[in-house]
């Protein structure tokens, strides 16, 4: 990947815009795509918080000035290299969520039974339908009409449950 990623910007150089909404952003130069005339800044987050960085995605087409505060002249560090294991295990767990969801929503049940069950789920991954009860952690199964008393089996240990049914 070049460093120049224009005639114009260079990644890592700090740049000041003023939008059609006359609105200022400044930031450090992420990329820029000159077909679309996009530009990608690095701002400042605005929590406040010093950690944290705002990503603005500026149309180039809809700003009415553009200054370049700060050109870098040494080439920047190339980007890390990914983490393919760690990413094919947040895809993995993701679709994981999505068909456990996909399943409560299509098991054509009590919508409120459907709301318990996305709400456990987003908390303990253990969770599955068995016919028209919930079953989580192969332990506690709750009954229509899903209340936090229709737990046929005791489960003092787990919190979580008790605060998600209520």
């Amino acid at each position: 990947m070049s460093t120049v990623v224009s005639d114009c910007f260079t990644i890592g150089s700090i740049v000041a815009t003023r939008t059609c909404y006359n609105e200022n952003i400044e930031g450090e130069v992420l990329a820029f795509d000159p077909q679309t005339k996009m530009l990608i800044l690095k701002c400042p987050s605005s929590s406040g918080n010093p950690k944290r960085h705002d990503v603005n995605i500026v149309n180039l087409s809809l700003v009415s000035d553009v200054q370049i505060k700060k050109e870098v002249t040494t080439a920047p560090e190339p980007p890390q290299s990914l983490n393919l294991h760690r990413l094919n295990t947040r895809v993995r767990n993701s679709i994981e969520n999505k068909r456990r969801l996909v399943s409560a929503l299509s098991a054509c049940l009590d919508p409120e039974g459907q709301r318990l069950f996305m709400a456990i789920a987003r908390v303990i991954d253990d969770v599955s339908w068995a016919g028209q009860n919930i079953r989580v952690y192969n332990e506690v199964i709750i009954t229509p009409p899903y209340k936090s008393t229709d737990g046929s089996v005791d489960c003092p240990g787990d919190t979580h449950l008790g605060i998600v049914m209520s």
